[in-house]
């Protein structure tokens, strides 16, 4: 602090408690007993315990890095890359695309990028979401696709089918 003090004058900026022989913590020019010192850090946005080290600020609020954490899985997040939801929870991404990702209708389950990847396709048909390769013709399991001449979707009464197997399910309609 560069600076000479009385004894008597030797007070805590903020409480005034007398510092001699007691620790202290000089900021600003100004000596503060630890209590203050303490109290004038910033809190934890997570566990609210004055952060004294390191601070991650991430989301606009101060955290313990170890307390940066998804609410998922609960792995630490610091240096990783993170997302958050409408509610502001932070995830990690495999969480959060779990979570919150598009289902499948054949096989239930996420429609997310693979590992290492950040983007993956999603099949829209019929109000359906589909992987690539779970969308497939109802009736005899022909991979469809919009890309391949003669391979594409033909629904029929809301059923996803090829070609063929539209033609077939019309013939029969008509028979009767």
């Amino acid at each position: 602090m560069d600076r000479v003090f009385h004894v008597a004058c030797f007070t805590c900026a903020t409480c005034q408690k007398k510092l001699r022989g007691q620790p202290f913590y000089a900021m600003e020019s100004k000596a503060f007993c630890e209590n203050c010192y303490v109290s004038s850090l910033e809190k934890c946005a997570t566990c609210s315990k004055p952060i004294t080290e390191r601070i991650l600020r991430a989301t606009g609020k101060p955290y313990h890095p170890a307390c940066f954490t998804c609410v998922v899985c609960g792995d630490s997040l610091d240096g990783v890359p993170f997302t958050v939801d409408a509610t502001n929870q932070i995830h990690c991404i495999k969480d959060f695309h779990k979570k919150f990702a598009p289902r499948c209708s054949v096989c239930l389950q996420p429609i997310m990028p693979e590992q290492g990847q950040e983007e993956t396709v999603r099949i829209v048909a019929l109000d359906r979401s589909f992987h690539v390769g779970c969308y497939r013709c109802e009736d005899c399991g022909l991979q469809l696709s919009s890309e391949v001449d003669g391979q594409g979707c033909y629904p029929l009464d809301d059923h996803v089918l090829c070609r063929e197997c539209n033609g077939k399910r019309v013939q029969s309609l008509t028979a009767m």
